[in-house]
């Protein structure tokens, strides 16, 4: 089959098409014939030597969607020809409060979806959403996932509150946004450019502010008086700016830190006696997955897809990840 591999770090320009087996299922597992898939940041920061316990070969991708052509010994056979998406890790282990020793997300050291095929758990792939197109169902695993475990188990969002969304373009970010909006919350956005910020409004997005304005974080507060809850990727100087702009009582949920450590440390009385609250967060359990599965079904939500590459252009996609440019997922199509 033909698939996505990196054999050597060096950035998106290592990585090459080539002809690799086709797996053949194990018991409990089904083989997905993938129809498409999409990147994430994650995929990125591999081609840079950037993540922990890199191996190669490495076929990455943790977002996909196809249907079902093989089964393992004691899976149903009815389950060949059903549409399917996959949930994008394995072994996400017993506590729910954080994934367990051998918890690791699809795609690196396991085969990934920047394939032709792939084989899951059974228990690992859910119906395709029927309103969505294969671009679109194969653009909100990880992503969505992510934003939901972020917004909805650890935000605890609720109808009528304030929600920022900071750094809106990625795809995290763009599902928090829709997330927060259909359970009800006010939501407002940052970024370093106003045509993103212009896109976001499209999207439900109240407001926005462009956090490469001078004052940019008084001009936070300035667009509804403050916030019950911030999500963030960023880190750096961006904590405290969006700390300060939080409600008593207020969630920092926070699911990276691609600029690293608040520079000027923590003002810890004042989180103490505003009570606070800074919660990590990253991916989600399978029942969150399914959970996330049922509110795009009952609310008919589509993710925002920036563009469509084949996966012979894979590498194309990754440049423009790497660059910053996409508004919502990059999405490879199998042909």
């Amino acid at each position: 089959m033909k698939a996505v591999v990196l054999h050597e770090v060096g950035g998106p320009d290592k990585l090459l098409i080539e002809e690799i087996p086709t797996p053949a299922p194990k018991a409990g597992e089904v083989r997905v014939a993938l129809k498409a898939s999409a990147l994430n940041r994650r995929d990125v920061w591999i081609t840079r030597g950037a993540y922990p316990r890199i191996k190669f070969p490495a076929t990455s991708g943790s977002d996909g969607a196809g249907i079902v052509d093989a089964v393992g010994e004691g899976v149903d056979a009815a389950l060949i020809g059903r549409e399917v998406v996959i949930y994008p890790a394995r072994d996400w282990g017993d506590d729910p409060r954080c994934g367990g020793a051998q918890f690791r997300v699809l795609g690196m050291p396991d085969q990934g979806t920047f394939a032709e095929f792939i084989c899951a758990p059974a228990s690992d792939v859910v119906d395709k959403p029927a309103h969505l197109s294969w671009m679109q169902a194969a653009a909100f695993p990880l992503a969505g996932l992510t934003a939901w475990r972020a917004v909805v188990t650890h935000g605890e969002v609720a109808r009528g509150q304030k929600v920022l969304v900071t750094g809106i373009g990625g795809g995290v970010a763009s599902f928090a946004l829709l997330w927060a909006k259909y359970l009800g919350a006010e939501v407002y956005v940052t970024s370093g450019s106003d045509e993103k910020l212009d896109q976001a409004k499209t999207l439900g997005a109240l407001g926005g502010v462009n956090y490469r304005q001078d004052g940019w974080g008084k001009s936070l507060r300035e667009l509804c008086g403050g916030f019950d809850l911030v999500i963030d990727s960023a880190g750096g100087a961006v904590v405290n700016t969006a700390l300060n702009a939080l409600n008593n009582g207020g969630r920092f949920v926070f699911f990276g830190a691609t600029l690293g450590n608040p520079p000027e440390g923590l003002e810890m009385a004042k989180l103490f006696f505003r009570q606070i609250r800074i919660q990590g967060s990253t991916m989600g359990t399978p029942a969150e997955f399914a959970a996330m599965v049922e509110f795009i079904n009952k609310h008919r939500i589509e993710p925002v897809v920036d563009q469509i590459f084949k996966l012979e252009d894979a590498v194309e996609a990754y440049r423009r990840m790497e660059a910053g440019e996409q508004m919502g997922k990059l999405v490879l199509l199998n042909a």
